[in-house]
């Protein structure tokens, strides 16, 4: 079975399926009288199924035509899953600790079977809203980033090398388009898929859709979101693709990848935490007031900058003598210059991630998707005071990101919106 025609899962097909497709039979070991199977695609955009025998287990992703949360009339591209499939390979090749392993990928079927994460793995955004510290995150994510976006630029490339991995991943362009859409176009404009918390953040809304510095500094990173093939970037990494334990960090669903600037990914997941901050306030109760796990969110986020920032740069000395074409070793061969180049890019690469950052964070409050972290806060006044402050917050940032030399400064920031 591998080379038919595409046909949606249901359980009685999965089974057929496996049993048909020797490698995935096999890790179940070859016996299916105790089979288990659950439905958890919680997501927008796919079925996923955990498969379960006493023998072993896995995890079937299988990607739509449409988009699911919509229905038939948001059509979207299958073929995600190769690209999906692809980056969860080379960035497992990259980054093994912190990447699912791939079993199988089906292309006519549009079907990766990988490594399923056990309980007690939960999605990192769950986590972050039921308020608990997770020691090693910054650590394991600033390892992935570093890892997976450094070696696959041109600091360690050959323009040869990185063409061709660009021309492969330029397929995926329809993922692109909708990022192009709802992060960079959408929010800015009256568009039917836009929605907040209502009347609430009416004038907020309308506020983002009339301020042209606003508009001026988003047109510049969707050029840049659209124009800079920099190295492979995840594509959509927030706290919903992260999965976690107390020492696991597992990064998951890909399958927006191609080759961008390495900043949307950095921004996207320190967006994300910071978002996460804002959200706190909306659920402290009586018996926790979340002080202590603000900071703890705020200590990560710096964090995961700046070991970000370290591993990259260690990254970068230890390959300095090696086939990357951006910085030549006869040219850039004295300290002093090398020293100049790192701080330089580095520099470039903080105002990248804060812009991109800011523009997530928008998207996020008066967008079309949503995060959990503000919509799991029932009260609807609760949710918009919190949401607005990050507002606020994301529409400073995007706009002044250029005067912060460090994360701390933007820390520090965010401490005195509140």
């Amino acid at each position: 079975m591998g080379s038919g025609e595409f046909k949606p899962l249901d359980e009685k097909f999965l089974i057929e399926y496996i049993q048909a497709t020797p490698s995935l039979y096999a890790l179940l070991g070859n016996n299916l009288q105790d089979l288990q199977i659950k439905e958890v695609g919680d997501g927008n955009l796919n079925f996923v199924f955990i498969v379960q025998t006493s023998s072993g287990s896995l995890v079937i992703k299988q990607a739509l035509p449409y988009i699911r949360c919509i229905g038939e009339s948001w059509p979207m591209t299958k073929e995600r899953a190769y690209f999906e499939a692809s980056a969860l390979k080379e960035q497992g090749r990259l980054c093994p600790d912190h990447v699912p392993e791939v079993y199988h990928f089906d292309r006519s079927m549009s079907l990766i079977g990988m490594r399923y994460l056990k309980p007690p793995h939960i999605i990192l955004r769950k986590g972050l809203i039921a308020g608990i510290e997770y020691p090693f995150l910054g650590e394991h994510i600033s390892e992935f980033m570093a890892k997976t976006l450094f070696s696959t630029s041109l600091l360690s490339l050959t323009t040869t090398e990185h063409k061709s991995a660009v021309a492969k991943y330029c397929g995926n362009v329809e993922m692109c388009r909708l990022t192009e859409q709802v992060v960079f176009s959408d929010p800015y404009k009256v568009s039917q898929y836009n929605h907040w918390t209502s009347p609430y953040l009416d004038k907020d809304a309308e506020a983002v859709r009339e301020d042209n510095i606003l508009k001026l500094e988003v047109a510049e990173l969707k050029l840049k979101f659209c124009e800079r093939a920099q190295a492979l970037v995840h594509g959509d990494l927030h706290t919903g693709s992260v999965m976690v334990t107390h020492d696991s960090t597992q990064v998951i669903d890909p399958e927006f990848a191609f080759y961008g600037p390495m900043g949307f990914d950095i921004g996207a997941f320190l967006a994300n935490l910071i978002l996460a901050y804002f959200s706190q306030d909306g659920h402290a109760d009586q018996g926790n007031d979340r002080k202590n796990y603000k900071e703890w969110i705020l200590k990560t986020t710096a964090d995961t900058w700046n070991l970000f920032d370290k591993k990259f740069t260690a990254l970068w000395d230890e390959h300095k003598n090696s086939s990357g074409e951006a910085y030549l070793p006869e040219i850039y061969n004295n300290a002093e210059l090398q020293l100049i180049v790192k701080q330089k890019f580095m520099k470039e690469l903080l105002h990248d991630s804060l812009g991109f950052g800011a523009a997530k964070m928008i998207r996020r409050i008066v967008g079309v998707a949503h995060v959990e972290d503000f919509e799991s806060i029932s009260d609807a006044a609760r949710r918009a005071d919190c949401e607005r402050l990050a507002l606020n917050f994301a529409k400073m940032l995007l706009k002044e990101r250029r005067k912060f030399q460090s994360i701390s400064e933007v820390v520090l920031a965010i401490q005195k919106s509140q």
